[in-house]
C-alpha cells in the first residue's frame, strides 16, 4: 500500500499546479482520458460533457473553450448570435429551454462547436420541449468517472499544495485517503476543513489534527 501511494504521488507533484486553463495543468487519467483526448485532441463537434462535482468538467471545458476561440454563454444570448464563434455553456443546471434550443440550431445552421457540461446526463435532464431533447441526445456524450486511488491522490496532493500545506511524511496522504469519503467533492470538503482548523489552532498538518475532524 505504501509503495502505490509513493508512486502516486511521485507523478503528481510533477505537475505544475496553477490557475492557467492548459492541457499541461490537468491531471489525465484513465478516469477522464477518454474525454480529454475526444475534447482536446479530437475535436469534437458537438459535445454533452457529464462528471460529478468537482471532478474537473468547467476546468477542461475552459481549455476547450481557448483552444477553439469559443465564447461562453453567460446570460449573453444576443451576443453569442453575432459573433459566429464556437459556444460553450458550462454547468447547465437552470436554463431557458428555447435559448438554448436557438443556440443548439444557430451552431448546427453556422457548422460552430458547441460543448454542454452539467452534473446530470442527458437522460435524466426533463426538458418540456422534445426537439431539444432530440437534438441534444445526437451530440457525443462524455463522461468523467468517479475518480480512482491515483485521481484522488492527485486531487489530495494539488489541494493540500494549493493551501501551503507542508507535508513531512506519506503517512499523512495514507490517512486521510483511507478515511475520507472517496469522491472529488469529498477531497475538497476535507481540505477545506483542514485549512480553517489549521489556521484557528495554529497547527501544521499533522495526524493528530486530522483526526479532530475524521
Amino acid at each position: 500500500m505504501y509503495y502505490k501511494i509513493k508512486m502516486i504521488k511521485q507523478k503528481s507533484f510533477k505537475y505544475k499546479f496553477n490557475n492557467e486553463y492548459n492541457e499541461y495543468n490537468f491531471f489525465v487519467n484513465k478516469t477522464n482520458q477518454y474525454v480529454f483526448n475526444r475534447l482536446i485532441n479530437n475535436n469534437s463537434k458537438f459535445s454533452f460533457l457529464y462528471g460529478p462535482s468537482k471532478s474537473g468538467k468547467s476546468y477542461i471545458a475552459q481549455i476547450w473553450l481557448l483552444k477553439n476561440s469559443s465564447i461562453e454563454y453567460k446570460n449573453n444570448f444576443e451576443i453569442l448570435l453575432e459573433n459566429k464563434k464556437n459556444i460553450l455553456i458550462d454547468n447547465l443546471i437552470i436554463f431557458d429551454e428555447e435559448k438554448l434550443f436557438h443556440i443548439v440550431d444557430y451552431c448546427i445552421l453556422n457548422n460552430l462547436k458547441l460543448l454542454i457540461t452539467s452534473n446530470k446526463k442527458i437522460n435524466d435532464i426533463k426538458f418540456k420541449f422534445k426537439d431539444l431533447s432530440s437534438r441534444l441526445k445526437t451530440f457525443t456524450n462524455l463522461e468523467i468517472y468517479n475518480p480512482d486511488d491515483e485521481m484522488l491522490q492527485a486531487i489530495l496532493t494539488k489541494q493540500l499544495i494549493d493551501k501551503q500545506f507542508i507535508i513531512n511524511s506519506n503517512e499523512i496522504f495514507e490517512y486521510i485517503l483511507r478515511r475520507v469519503d472517496r469522491s472529488y467533492e469529498g477531497i475538497y470538503e476535507i481540505v477545506k476543513k483542514l485549512d480553517i482548523l489549521s489556521l484557528e489552532k495554529k497547527r501544521q498538518l499533522t495526524i493528530p489534527l486530522i483526526k479532530e475532524i475524521l
